[in-house]
């Protein structure tokens, strides 16, 4: 199992973290081959349907075999329950749209990178108690940039990561970057239905050399 601070630092490194689910297991891990093919080497897939734990078992299996030095989160982890089955089945780390004591717990148990989301400072603020090394703003698209500079002064220190939203475009990624987050979460503006439905891996590719050149140069 791959310690937090592995995990922490690869998310940092990277400044992105791409993020998707897919009902079909064949195709999600075609996308996960080409992104990181493309120079992701962490990711989140998300716990967004029936499929994902069967989906994320396939998975996990295939790319520690394949790809080991890839770190393979599941996000949309709500209840501890979801959390353990999760951690059984291969994750690396866990990231939530919310806060609940349950997943942190199970986190904390496997000393594992937790990633809840948040949405207001008195969220953050319960975050930090439960001593959440990063914290997803979430949804971004609602909260923007500003929300960020208005209150990084209060939580010092704190790392933040927006999703929801982000664009692979040099303002709207620049602009994030600007008001004083670590990285950006990326879904289906990278890895859109009509790539997942229509399998455009060459899109997927270029799309992701795309968006990490621009968070390098937004860094």
């Amino acid at each position: 199992m791959k310690s937090k601070e592995t995990v922490l630092d690869s998310i940092l490194t990277q400044g992105m973290l791409p993020l998707f689910f897919y009902e079909d297991a064949d195709v999600s891990l075609e996308v996960i081959r080409t992104l990181y093919k493309a120079g992701v080497r962490v990711l989140e897939y998300t716990n967004r349907g029936k499929e994902a734990l069967g989906n994320f078992e396939f998975i996990s299996k295939i790319v520690k075999k394949e790809i080991p030095d890839l770190h393979l989160g599941i996000g949309t982890i709500k209840t501890e329950g979801e959390a353990e089955r999760f951690i059984n089945a291969g994750a690396d780390f866990i990231v939530s749209p919310i806060i609940d004591a349950g997943v942190a717990r199970a986190a904390e148990r496997y000393k594992m990178l937790y990633i809840p989301g948040c949405m207001t400072p008195t969220e953050i603020n319960l975050a930090q108690s439960q001593k959440a090394a990063l914290i997803k703003i979430f949804p971004a698209n609602i909260l923007g940039p500003a929300f960020i500079s208005s209150i990084r002064e209060l939580f010092q220190g704190q790392l933040f990561m927006p999703t929801g939203g982000v664009e692979i475009e040099v303002g709207n990624i620049s602009e994030w970057f600007r008001s004083g987050v670590c990285a950006v979460g990326m879904g289906s503006k990278l890895i859109s239905k009509n790539v997942l439905d229509n399998r455009l891996y060459d899109q997927l590719y270029n799309d992701t050399v795309k968006a990490l050149e621009l968070v390098q140069l937004s860094k």
